[in-house]
């Protein structure tokens, strides 16, 4: 008998984590990078999913871990070499991550001209929401998504202004990789991005649709 596989709960069984780097010209501007002419893809492994009421753990390596707010795609469908005017058919619904990368870390592979794994991909780097379906979501070019530590607003951005939008990304990247049904892909970060230390407290949402909150821990290893 085949075993169910709910969307509402993609984290489980999900295979793969793609991310697109910046996406919105303020952040990259933030980060002193340059605006990107194609879609800048990394990506993370399942386990670095973590469901809201698990810990975000701060890797021992790191003195310097910083959140990013992104809309996160769940996909509905296989999908390989997908047309842009089809893209929005494979979506089932939505998600709302955090990429939280250890920035101290990922200075160092960009100098040496290394990948980003280190900095991107430990265990409970990508903390997601409750799944949105995609009948929620009219139009998920115009999204608020906020951020807050400690109460304090870090991060307040709007998908309107993305780079590339979400059926151009689905469609980039299904012609490099084939994706599942359960996958995810995260679509970039506003500007904001900043630092959280053991102890704080996250609290994110997209306007209207959902929130979350995560607290950050350290590892007991």
């Amino acid at each position: 008998m085949a075993v169910s596989r709910p969307l509402s709960r993609f984290w489980e069984w999900g295979k793969n984590i793609v991310c697109v780097g910046r996406n919105y010209a303020d952040h990259a501007k933030e980060m002193g990078s340059a605006v990107p002419s194609q879609p800048v893809l990394f990506l993370k492994p399942s386990t670095a999913y973590a469901p809201e009421g698990s810990p975000i753990l701060m890797p021992a390596y790191s003195r310097n871990l910083h959140h990013e707010l992104e809309l996160g795609v769940v996909m509905g469908k296989p999908g390989r070499a997908v047309p842009e005017a089809e893209a929005m058919d494979y979506v089932a619904g939505y998600a709302l991550c955090l990429d939280m990368t250890a920035r101290d870390v990922q200075d160092e592979c960009k100098k040496k001209g290394l990948p980003w794994t280190l900095a991107k991909s430990f265990t409970t780097s990508c903390p997601v929401s409750a799944f949105v379906p995609k009948e929620k979501v009219p139009d998920p070019h115009n999204l608020k998504l906020w951020l807050k530590v400690n109460g304090e607003l870090r991060q307040e951005g709007e998908t309107s202004s993305m780079i590339f939008t979400i059926p151009y990304i689905i469609s980039y990247v299904s012609k490099i990789m084939a994706l599942e049904e359960g996958d995810i892909i995260l679509t970039g970060t506003p500007k904001g991005v900043g630092p959280v230390k053991v102890n704080d407290e996250i609290q994110a949402g997209i306007h209207g649709v959902v929130s979350m909150r995560f607290k950050v821990e350290k590892p007991e290893y």
